[in-house]
């Protein structure tokens, strides 16, 4: 196999590694939110426990990028895609533990009745789940109008944020008593929401990769 064979697919690995994070990523933030409406404790903790393979592809990723930039010494856009690859790798880790951070939520309510129905926090992660999906595409890809979708799906997802906010300090309000657990609800909206920012970031990696240049997608 001759020296750029090898690289490519290096580069392909790095790419299928990244797709199954990407995939592993979408599904946990999935399970969690179907455990958060259901108070499934047993599901909740799966999603903790299945967290410990997602960090093992992060490791997979800087293991063999550092191993492709030290036997291949890529440059310019090689080398992007493999530094792209890393940060997006970060973001996937970091979505992940996001998604357990809503299934540590979901232990927190054993035993109780949710205080209202989940109507926008669910519309929240089908629209994050999608965005990870999209922004996995985007790099796959190298589409750069896809990433840019980002942007607006994040905003999407902060007003939706907003309006979950000001329900549940409507709740909190009207019935001291819902205040525990809608100050926890109101944590897994915000941890949504930074997942958003997360598959956004993606974006700018994407965008980086393809023109050279990190634009600024979560302003």
């Amino acid at each position: 196999m001759t020296k750029r064979k090898e690289f490519d697919h290096g580069l392909e690995e790095l790419n299928e590694l990244i797709v199954e994070m990407g995939q592993r990523v979408e599904t946990a933030i999935a399970r969690a939110m179907d455990a958060l409406e259901t108070i499934d404790v047993a599901a909740a903790k799966q999603i903790i426990s299945d967290d410990k393979t997602l960090n093992k592809i992060e490791e997979k990723i800087s293991e063999l990028g550092a191993m492709l930039i030290a036997t291949q010494q890529p440059v310019a856009k090689d080398l992007r895609r493999i530094l792209v690859a890393f940060r997006i790798a970060s973001d996937l880790e970091r979505m992940g533990d996001l998604a357990v951070d809503v299934a540590k939520a979901v232990l927190r309510l054993e035993g109780q009745t949710l205080i209202k129905p989940l109507i926008d926090l669910p519309r929240m992660t089908q629209v994050v789940k999608m965005m990870t999906y999209e922004a996995i595409q985007s790099f796959v890809q190298e589409n750069v109008n896809m990433a840019y979708k980002m942007a607006k799906d994040d905003d999407l997802v902060d007003a939706l944020y907003s309006q979950i906010i000001r329900e549940l300090f409507s709740l909190m309000m009207e019935n001291p008593k819902t205040i525990s657990q809608a100050t926890l609800l109101s944590f897994v909206g915000r941890y949504i929401e930074r997942f958003a920012d997360h598959a956004t970031n993606i974006g700018e990696s994407v965008v980086y990769l393809v023109t050279g240049t990190r634009p600024d997608l979560n302003s």
